[in-house]
């Protein structure tokens, strides 16, 4: 971890319960610009714990889903750090 240089965007007013301290530490690490939670949905299955996984490459980062209970949240990230070193960070976020 660095000195953050990172830069959380609050554009929405209602987050996932519990995503923003994770977030908050992921802008910590080295190679994080900016991240941005997007939409909230529901779905049908029901994830008991916060999960955040990378979904897919966007231009410059990419596109994360957040999920607890039945609510799911995009979240994207921009950043210059490869998948693997991306899940990593977030895995340690999570713990």
């Amino acid at each position: 971890m660095k000195n953050a240089s990172g830069r959380l965007v609050w554009n929405h007013s209602t987050h996932l319960e519990g995503l923003i301290p994770i977030l908050e530490k992921l802008i910590l690490f080295a190679g994080i610009s900016t991240v941005t939670p997007g939409v909230i949905s529901r779905s049908r299955a029901h994830i008991p714990h916060l999960k955040l996984k990378v979904s897919v490459p966007i231009r410059g980062g990419y596109k994360m889903i957040a999920r607890q209970g039945k609510t799911v949240q995009e979240v994207f990230v921009i950043t210059d750090v490869n998948q693997e070193d991306l899940e990593t960070m977030i895995a340690q976020c999570l713990k």
